[in-house]
């Protein structure tokens, strides 16, 4: 563990000096969450980085959780406030990026009729099985088994979504799978190729571990809930995913007696602050189950901008109030936020016909609206969301729309 921290914190390093600059008060973004060119050359004047560096470390230190954004201005994360003590604080943050690198690094071909995005978000939805393979692999593995194994997967999601194969004069998915190569090589998971042998590829010790984890978790979530209250939050959360409410409050009672109250309230606000929106909203529907026994820890955390809205509403049920009122506590950005975040978890976990109702609970009175608050809001899979929902929506119009929004958010032109 130290030693993967080590390499961690090698391959943030730039981020974290960006992030701590940023959070002394002269790093100011804008709502968007981009910094403005003046904060930009002030940075690269002031840490003796390129303009290009500044931007690409920004991005970093933001999906790393190393800064936060509230009302326009960067705050130090509370990954940044562990980063020279906690080991696995720094680890879970390389991990989100590494699990955002289509975001760290995006695509953007070199001429206006590029892949369609649709095409992009599949090849993103199969990356973590050409990293199983490079994992299972322990070695180099040809780019040719990758691509075959790219095209094959591709072709089982358009399958299962009901969409015709990609058709075109040119084959997309060969300069697709090079994007995808070289931004995790980018993040620090995948080695730079050998210029011995280019036609091959192998993960890093970093790279590996990563993937070891999630396919450990897989499995470990693939049995069944009972027996979890030894795990660890995220791994019964996971296991109590599937299960309908009377079951996963049976799960979560058992996994509370096993452990003291405060250590237990502190594991599953630690694991609603990752990255996996289906774990926050299961967090704290666990920490309805704990009751008056979580209200201090909660109310400690109502200022952090991933747990506000669910801090908020957490509370104020606690309270007595009507469930359907308490969305009314929110600020318009912070319940368009929530509803990304909602979307987030259906798109990773539902099935298609959720996350189009799901645009029926937006607070916003149209798709044009909606789409609008969504690519300002910045939330950090907001271009996930909208492909999903471009993917899956019976509507062409709409679907178009929500592609070009997610382009627009994906390029920064929103």
């Amino acid at each position: 563990m130290p030693e993967l921290a080590r390499m961690a914190r090698t391959e943030l390093a730039t981020a974290a000096r960006l992030a701590r600059w940023a959070g002394g008060g002269p790093g100011t973004p804008a709502l968007t969450g981009i910094l403005p060119e003046p904060v930009v050359l002030a940075a690269a004047e002031e840490l003796g980085l390129t303009a290009g560096q500044v931007r690409a470390a920004w991005d970093r230190a933001r999906l790393a959780g190393l800064v936060e954004l509230h009302d326009g201005a960067a705050r130090p994360g509370w990954r940044l406030r562990a980063w020279d003590d906690d080991d696995t604080a720094v680890l879970r943050g390389w991990v989100a990026l590494f699990d955002a690198w289509s975001l760290a690094h995006p695509f953007l071909p070199g001429h206006a009729t590029g892949p369609d995005p649709a095409l992009v978000a599949e090849v993103v939805e199969a990356a973590p099985q050409l990293m199983s393979l490079l994992h299972l692999s322990n070695g180099p593995v040809p780019i040719d088994a990758l691509l075959d194994l790219l095209r094959q997967r591709v072709a089982e999601l358009r399958t299962e979504r009901h969409e015709p194969p990609a058709e075109g004069m040119s084959d997309p998915l060969p300069a697709l799978l090079d994007w995808t190569l070289d931004a995790a090589a980018l993040v620090g998971a995948l080695r730079p190729r050998d210029p011995q042998r280019p036609d091959e590829v192998v993960l890093t010790a970093l790279g590996s571990w990563a993937v070891w984890v999630k396919l450990e978790q897989i499995c470990v979530a693939a049995q069944g809930p009972e027996g979890h209250m030894e795990q660890s939050a995220s791994t019964m959360l996971r296991a109590c995913a599937g299960l309908s409410p009377g079951p996963a409050r049976t799960e979560y009672r058992a996994w509370l007696a096993a452990r003291p109250v405060a250590p237990a309230v502190a594991e599953l606000l630690d694991t609603a602050r990752g990255d996996d929106a289906l774990l926050r909203g299961l967090a704290f529907e666990a920490l309805r189950v704990v009751g008056d026994a979580a209200e201090p820890a909660v109310r400690a955390v109502v200022e952090e901008p991933v747990l506000r809205p669910y801090a908020v509403l957490w509370l104020a049920e606690l309270e007595g109030g009507d469930p359907d009122d308490a969305t009314a506590l929110l600020t318009r950005e912070e319940a368009t936020w929530l509803w990304v975040d909602t979307a987030a978890a259906v798109a990773d976990h539902g099935e298609g016909h959720l996350l189009v109702s799901h645009l029926e609970t937006a607070v916003q009175g149209s798709v044009r609206g909606l789409l609008q608050e969504v690519r300002d809001v910045g939330h950090p899979r907001t271009v996930h969301v909208l492909v999903a929902l471009a993917a899956v929506h019976p509507d062409p119009a709409l679907a178009k729309q929500m592609r070009r929004a997610a382009f627009q958010v994906h390029t920064g032109e929103a």
